[in-house]
């Protein structure tokens, strides 16, 4: 290392570097964001859409049992 101080120019392309890539990290983080937001609302509907499912299937059940129960 030299004994020189860095200069005024130096210091301010370093903090503009540093500035640039915070916003790009942002920027980042809002679209894994948003990827992430995306799955939970598909996991959440397709929990939804089994439960419906699993009650239409119960209800067949339920209709079929009492079709058995009168030809039995």
């Amino acid at each position: 290392m030299s004994d020189q101080a860095p200069s005024l120019d130096l210091i301010l392309f370093k903090v503009d570097q540093m500035i640039q890539e915070h916003a790009s990290f942002r920027d980042d983080m809002r679209v894994m964001t948003a990827m992430l937001m995306r799955v939970d609302n598909t996991v959440a509907a397709l929990l939804v859409e089994v439960r419906a499912m699993h009650a239409r299937h119960d209800r067949l059940a339920q209709r079929v049992e009492r079709i058995e129960a009168k030809a039995g």
